[in-house]
């Protein structure tokens, strides 16, 4: 079940165009990685789902609904470029993001003090934006981005500014609140933290989406029939295999990569190098999710 669907979106700006006939369909519950290259279109969309701009055609809905400025509500967003104010307190900024959600005083301030708790900001509650590390106010701003428990969480490069123990924090935060039930897009250009944290991801490459689907099927529809096994013995590459690399491990195994050339897959492969090296390790190379962004975008190709 889809939470939010976007249909056809396009929007120009002057001469150039930012996004051009974009669709896609995000899982109810889902953490939906939002991928593209400096100037793709993700930062578009984002803020055309947000409504802070609006899109010269095409639709987008959350629940089934056209999103109005009334459904943001349910929309929480954490943009790169923070916005926090400086001069106010923690408690106090917190309050007044709070409210203009719609969550009346005495909610609130119970929120705040069990998120202050969570991410371990309770000593800073009243203490001004300014006198925090960058890390602190990144974790002020996420807080004031899910404190309403929107059902749709933005998180655009939310581990900025973190360190490692801090970024670790919040990745399960994000786990957390996928299990109570919200959605999660996630915009980033770490595809390691795109591997730790989502189900579904998106392409967006010069304005138009040329991936998209279940990272595992992905991950699995780009897989090349390379292999790399660990053996004893030397490999000589020919009509069943091609050998890419060879390399010594450190207990004197030889770890050759290779791409299968046999048409019965695996079991043939293995039958076949067994006739030539003793196999300690046989595994298929799957692509990762940075392997597949920059072939994508390198080779420009479009599905």
């Amino acid at each position: 079940m889809e939470l939010l669907r976007i249909e056809n979106l396009s929007k120009s700006y002057s001469n150039h165009q930012a996004l051009s006939n974009v669709s896609m369909a995000i899982p109810k519950g889902s953490i939906f990685g939002l991928l593209g290259p400096n100037g793709a279109g993700k930062t578009t969309l984002i803020r055309i789902i947000t409504r802070i701009i609006e899109q010269d055609s095409g639709e987008a809905y959350l629940g089934g609904e056209k999103i109005t400025p009334e459904l943001v509500r349910r929309i929480g967003y954490l943009p790169e470029e923070r916005g926090l104010y400086k001069k106010m307190k923690v408690g106090e900024q917190l309050l007044y993001l709070a409210r203009l959600k719609g969550l009346n005083r005495t909610d609130a301030v119970g929120k705040i003090k069990n998120w202050l708790r969570r991410l371990d900001l309770t000593e800073w509650h009243n203490k001004a934006i300014e006198d925090l590390s960058k890390g602190m106010a990144q974790k002020v701003q996420f807080i004031a981005t899910v404190l309403h428990e929107p059902e749709l969480i933005i998180l655009d490069e939310p581990f900025s500014g973190f360190d490692p123990v801090n970024a670790n924090l919040i990745k399960d935060e994000i786990f957390k609140l996928q299990e109570a039930g919200a959605t999660v897009i996630f915009s980033t250009h770490r595809m390691e933290s795109v591997e730790e944290l989502c189900d579904h991801i998106a392409l967006i490459n010069k304005s138009e989406k040329i991936l998209d689907g279940k990272k595992l099927d992905i991950k699995n529809d780009h897989k090349d029939g390379t292999f790399i096994v660990t053996h004893e013995g030397s490999l000589v590459g020919g009509a069943h295999f091609e050998l890419l690399s060879s390399s010594r491990t450190e207990i004197g195994l030889t770890e050759s990569i290779i791409k299968d050339r046999t048409a019965g897959g695996p079991n043939n492969l293995v039958k076949e190098l067994i006739n030539h090296v003793e196999i300690h390790s046989f595994i298929e190379k799957v692509p990762t999710i940075n392997e597949i962004f920059i072939s994508k975008v390198k080779g420009g190709s479009h599905e």
